[in-house]
């Protein structure tokens, strides 16, 4: 329920809503015992996230969902979906939580009583089947709808960036760690957003054990 929640602000452009599971309660005689009183993104629900940051997520995810972990949305035929797969330690619970525009769904797999599912089971071979199977009856004869892209946002060589935070104007690629001079490592950018323009990250080093455990995996 809290994944939903959360994946519902970007795919409703930053609007805080409040899952529930009971829409209403009726008496014998049909009288209204209770009745849901969700709040609406647009309308009286809080906005958590600026617009923009929610269309440069939704671009973030809609990738992870095409072209990344998540790829195996790809056989609903769709260009209108977002999501992450989920793994944690030991193999003990899979997840994918993805969504289109006006519906997010989130999977999970796992025992009631934690134990490992198998070293080799992973969110994007367990829950995301489950997620695909899911959506693609629940979004049956529903039209693609794309994310509507908000005011402030612009592109560089093909990728997102707040209009006011360009290369060259305000975006900085990154950060030293020296704590006598915080800012000794920042960069602005000023070659473009490919390898002019930002810093490789230097290469870990990876023990033996580390990479018989990331192979095994």
């Amino acid at each position: 329920m809290q994944l939903s929640g959360a994946y519902s602000v970007f795919a409703n452009g930053g609007y805080h809503i409040n899952p529930y599971l009971i829409a209403e309660i009726d008496d014998a005689r049909g009288t209204v015992m209770s009745r849901a009183d969700p709040l609406t993104a647009g309308k009286n629900a809080p906005q958590t996230l600026e617009p923009r940051n929610a269309y440069i997520m939704n671009s973030l995810l809609h990738t992870v969902a095409t072209q990344g972990t998540g790829s195996g949305t790809n056989v609903l035929k769709r260009s209108d979906l977002q999501g992450k797969t989920g793994t944690t330690n030991d193999a003990k619970d899979g997840w994918f939580a993805g969504y289109q525009k006006q519906l997010v769904a989130v999977a999970w797999m796992g025992y009631d009583q934690p134990k490992t599912l198998g070293r080799r089971e992973f969110g994007a071979q367990l829950a995301l089947s489950i997620w695909v199977e899911y959506m693609g009856r629940a979004l049956r004869g529903i039209p693609q709808q794309q994310m509507d892209r908000p005011d402030g946002i612009t592109t560089v060589d093909g990728e997102l960036f707040y209009a006011d935070r360009t290369p060259g104007a305000g975006f900085v690629a990154s950060i030293g760690f020296d704590n006598t001079n915080p800012m000794a490592g920042d960069a602005t950018t000023m070659g473009g957003v490919g390898p002019a323009g930002m810093q490789a990250p230097p290469v870990p080093q990876i023990t033996t054990d580390e990479r018989k455990q990331i192979m095994d995996k």
